[in-house]
């Protein structure tokens, strides 16, 4: 696999901030996604192989999509909830597929970790960091961190080359979202190394009976303003579904925007798609959160999430309705132009 100039040049200051260190935790983003998972395991690897770090890999929120459970089983990973663990007690902090400030993550305010990998839109804070390597070019964080490790001479076992497969396969949607030439070296490396019938599995990963009644109420609820979908899933206990309700939805012949809310741990959360790279997802969301929360994104996907500042019935209403607002207004739509999706009977 070719490695990135960037990544020649930054791999020294990387190995120097490791030297001396004898343990790291490893945060990544709340309710993490298969490029969370993949970078970390990726990362205590690599730090391990130049400097003998013992690494613990931390998260807040929930696994909450089928698939990346199913993913989690396999790896049997042991991962530790940020709510229970003593920052100060580590001697480095990374974190990965995420940056500070973002509102995706759980660390503290006060901490500024040492070393941050990601592929989002870089952001000020993150210049505080001793060690950042932040591509938004690239379609995953998973292939960043690929690079680092073939500059090792490490070549992933099988369950690493596995999530990293996985995790790279996930965020570009098999190469056809946002993907590079360094995505596409990686998946050809990572592939051999790969298993593939715990690829398979892991894509169709079980789900619970819960998942059907929120996809029952995401159609419910979805509404048409003629090329956009949008919809609401209320409270949930899994976060992941927003995100996968608005894939979802990006599959209507006619549709090339969709926004999907819900409600979870006194946060109203958003995720947005569209089929039309030209159309800046990443864009639209700040629009959308702009002085009442946090997001961001790529060019086709994008998140975030807003408090709220009392839970009530009408509060969350009040919310939900000024976020779909903001949605149609970006897209120059009418509010009071909508039909059902799912006609009723």
């Amino acid at each position: 696999m070719e490695v990135n100039k960037k990544t020649l040049l930054k791999f020294h200051h990387l190995a120097e901030l490791l030297k001396n260190k004898s343990s790291m935790l490893i945060v990544m983003q709340d309710n993490p996604d298969p490029d969370s998972i993949g970078a970390a395991l990726a990362l205590r690897r690599l730090a391990k192989a130049i400097a003998g770090l013992k690494c613990s890999i931390a998260h807040g929120g929930t696994v909450g999509r089928g698939e990346n459970r199913a993913l989690v089983n396999y790896l049997n990973l042991n991962m530790l909830q940020c709510s229970q663990i003593k920052f100060k007690q580590y001697d480095l902090i990374a974190i990965v597929d995420t940056q500070p400030g973002t509102g995706n993550n759980s660390l503290p305010k006060d901490t500024i970790p040492q070393i941050v990998f990601d592929h989002h839109p870089f952001k000020k804070t993150t210049r505080l960091c001793r060690f950042y390597d932040v591509r938004r070019e690239y379609g995953a964080t998973s292939t960043i961190l690929l690079e680092y490790l073939h500059l090792t001479g490490l070549l992933p076992d099988m369950r690493l080359a596995t999530a990293m497969l996985y995790a790279i396969r996930s965020d570009t949607q098999d190469l056809g979202r946002e993907a590079t030439k360094a995505d596409i070296m990686a998946i050809e490396s990572l592939y051999p190394l790969a298993n593939k019938r715990m690829l398979s599995q892991i894509q169709r990963g079980s789900v619970p009976r819960e998942y059907f009644q929120m996809l029952s109420e995401a159609l419910q609820n979805a509404k048409l303003y003629q090329q956009s979908i949008i919809t609401s899933i209320g409270k949930v206990n899994n976060p992941d579904m927003i995100g996968e309700v608005a894939d979802l939805f990006l599959r209507e012949d006619n549709t090339n925007w969709t926004m999907c809310t819900g409600f979870f741990e006194g946060k109203l959360l958003i995720s947005i798609r569209t089929s039309q790279e030209k159309n800046r997802a990443d864009k639209v969301i700040k629009f959308i959160v702009a002085r009442k929360g946090t997001g961001g994104g790529h060019l086709t996907y994008a998140g975030g999430q807003i408090p709220v500042k009392k839970d009530s019935v009408s509060q969350r209403q009040k919310l939900k309705q000024l976020v779909e607002k903001k949605f149609l207004t970006a897209l120059g739509l009418s509010e009071k132009k909508a039909t059902p999706l799912i006609a009723k009977k």
